[in-house]
């Protein structure tokens, strides 16, 4: 049976801990998430909300956000594209090692439901990643699904593949939630939608993808990721993105983000300046 869990803000200021059912939230007498997805039985609820009615945070804090880069196809021909070293891209498609990389740690640069995204300033090409997040246990264990959005400056990366940390690690360059998904079967692809809006409402670009189109399974990403490497648990591990908006948007503050996977939930984020952030 498919779990779906969220974290809100209660009246007492505090974060609780509910499973998401249909339109409400059966509150549990908790606020850590990733206990109840190691739990062999959950708790009795102790109330119920409507889900329109709450504010909903982080589903899970992460320790650590991991990304995988050139999962899919269209991100391949993507980084190909924009980099002066295209070999680079080819060749790790195709390799036995995939691309990991640290995208945050103490999540301090990682934000929730309807929180501010950030772009660098010093990019003129910035654009949203969205991607499945496996939720990871001890020794890459995979837990539960997320949505996550690996904001991204593409001409910093561009310029020299060396360059990775600053393209991708900077105040707000990282989303998680709504929820996080025990789904029924694994084996099940997600559907990815992306859409993004601008200061009016207007979609300035949409389009979705399939996990279905990643060359590589999820389990061989979290082995990759925890091998010889103490990852803690309930780090969230991003799986690479499959949509690219065309080379001539670039992601500004003003706009929204908007990632919808069906069985886990949409991330909203409204877009900022990262050194408003800070």
């Amino acid at each position: 049976m498919s779990r779906r869990f969220v974290r809100f803000a209660g009246e007492d200021g505090r974060p609780h801990a509910g499973v998401w059912e249909d339109g409400r939230v059966l509150e549990l007498p908790a606020d850590d998430v990733l206990a109840l997805l190691e739990a062999e039985e959950l708790p009795e609820p102790v109330r119920e909300h409507d889900l329109d009615a709450l504010r909903l945070l982080l589903p899970i804090e992460p320790p650590e956000v991991w990304c995988a880069g050139v999962t899919y196809e269209r991100s391949r021909v993507a980084r190909m594209e924009e980099s002066e070293s295209r070999d680079v891209y080819a060749l790790v498609y195709d390799a036995d090692r995939p691309e990991l990389f640290l995208k945050d740690a103490g999540c301090r640069r990682t934000v929730g439901p309807g929180e501010r995204l950030g772009v660098r300033a010093d990019s003129a090409w910035n654009v949203p990643e969205p991607e499945l997040g496996l939720v990871l246990g001890e020794r890459g264990r995979v837990l539960a699904a997320t949505i996550g959005n690996d904001v991204s400056s593409r001409d910093i990366e561009g310029a020299n593949p060396l360059y990775i940390p600053q393209a991708k690690v900077f105040a707000g360059a990282c989303a998680v939630g709504p929820a996080v998904l025990v789904p029924d079967d694994w084996a099940e692809p997600f559907e990815i939608e992306l859409r993004i809006l601008d200061g009016d409402g207007e979609t300035l670009y949409a389009d979705t993808t399939s996990t279905g189109r990643m060359r590589r399974s999820f389990q061989e990403l979290a082995d990759y990721a925890a091998r010889d490497n103490p990852i803690p648990p309930g780090s969230v591990l991003l799986t690479g993105t499959g949509l690219v908006p065309p080379d001539e948007f670039n992601l500004a503050p003003g706009h929204t983000v908007e990632i919808q996977i069906p069985r886990i939930g949409t991330l909203v984020n409204p877009v900022a300046a990262a050194g408003d952030l800070l």
